[in-house]
């Protein structure tokens, strides 16, 4: 990896937007994202002609959708590329809205993800290569194979792994953007199996939804006279994907590790130093997988430290404060981008009843099909 360009040009995120993650409803897509952005301006109090480019992502809309709903803001000439990596859509938008900031091609991007769960067109399985597998095993199966694995090699219980899911309802019931908003029990969530040990809670919720960041160099935060307190800074953007790994190996918690030790080190930062995390728990086993990779804590080390409220909001690290994607939703498109928005909110202390006491250091991770794998550090701004 070369230079990290963020260090040498700082990139503020100074205004945040979301619209509800939803179920599939006849609402357009341009008012879910219109809705997101209009916050997010309102929020930084810039106007919508100071934005130079925007970063549209979506997985699912089809092709141009970013122009189509921008221009309702006004036909302004901005630079807008339209963004698609999967899951990880919204967090690459925020990482090139990043770059282009850091850059000093622009000193106000948007960052928007904006999807709707109308269909699914994945170009792997059309790729005319040859798959064992060839699409007999659905992603919570996968994932419940996994949750298998772990258990049996750790010694980790069914109930541990469920407790994610307990703590993430619990803090999307707190959420008003949410998709779930409902605290559920540790019998609710083991109840109703879909494979193996996993539950039907236990498998985030794909609908629709918007969510905007807008980013700002230091020149823009004085131009503007935004509040550097209400600016946390991006301190690294790391993209990675897949390499050659030996046989057998977890290839998304292996991609993990190693993108986000590249962040770490671009950082400057340590796992311990992090107070708030939003994780791709598209399942709940992944957080547990994740946060071991991350270095959070050691192998099989996740189970009983969940169990223990390590990272509940007011524990060591508040893992999902958001929800996660577990009961935020994951309306792909969003996710990402509906990540840093949070993380800017606690660093802000303006989560109200989800707030991570003296949050001052976090991070957002998402990984994609691919398979490929995004982090962001953000730090508090003083």
């Amino acid at each position: 990896m070369g230079r990290n360009p963020l260090a040498d040009r700082p990139v503020h995120v100074v205004g945040i937007g979301l619209h509800r993650y939803q179920a599939a409803s006849p609402t357009p897509f341009v008012e879910l994202g219109l809705t997101a952005v209009r916050e997010a301006l309102a929020d930084s109090g810039v106007r919508w002609p100071d934005v130079e480019a925007a970063f549209v992502g979506s997985a699912l809309l089809g092709m141009a959708p970013g122009r189509v709903m921008l221009s309702r803001l006004g036909a302004t000439g901005l630079a807008i590329q339209q963004v698609e990596n999967a899951s990880a859509s919204g967090s690459t938008a925020v990482a090139l809205a990043a770059l282009e900031v850091a850059s000093g091609r622009s000193d106000v991007v948007l960052a928007v993800g904006v999807d709707k769960a109308e269909g699914w067109r994945i170009a792997p399985n059309s790729a005319g290569l040859g798959n064992y597998e060839a699409g007999t095993v659905v992603p919570f199966t996968h994932f419940a194979l996994l949750a298998d694995d772990y258990r049996h090699r750790y010694g980790t219980t069914a109930e541990q792994v469920a407790r994610v899911a307990v703590k993430n309802h619990a803090n999307g019931a707190r959420n008003p953007y949410a998709q779930r908003q409902k605290v559920r029990t540790l019998p609710e969530v083991l109840a109703d199996p879909i494979s193996g040990s996993m539950t039907r809670l236990q498998c985030c919720p794909v609908g629709e939804g918007a969510a905007a960041v807008i980013l700002a160099s230091d020149e823009a935060l004085a131009r503007f006279g935004i509040d550097p307190r209400r600016a946390p800074r991006i301190l690294s953007s790391v993209t990675r994907s897949e390499a050659a790994y030996p046989p057998g190996t977890p290839i998304d918690a292996t991609l993990t590790a190693h993108t986000t030790k590249l962040a770490f080190d671009d950082a400057g930062v340590a796992p311990t130093d992090l107070d708030v995390i939003e994780v791709h728990d598209a399942f709940s086993i992944e957080e547990l997988l994740y946060l071991e990779a991350m270095g959070f804590c050691g192998p099989g080390e996740a189970g009983p430290l969940i169990e223990q409220g390590a990272f509940d909001i007011g524990g060591r690290c508040a893992v999902s404060p958001s929800g996660g994607l577990l009961a935020m939703g994951h309306p792909l498109g969003p996710t990402g981008v509906g990540q840093v928005a949070e993380v800017t909110r606690q660093l802000r202390g303006e989560a109200g009843d989800r707030q991570q006491p003296n949050a001052r250091l976090g991070l957002t991770h998402m990984v994609g099909i691919g398979a490929v794998c995004v982090v962001h550090v953000l730090a508090a701004n003083t």
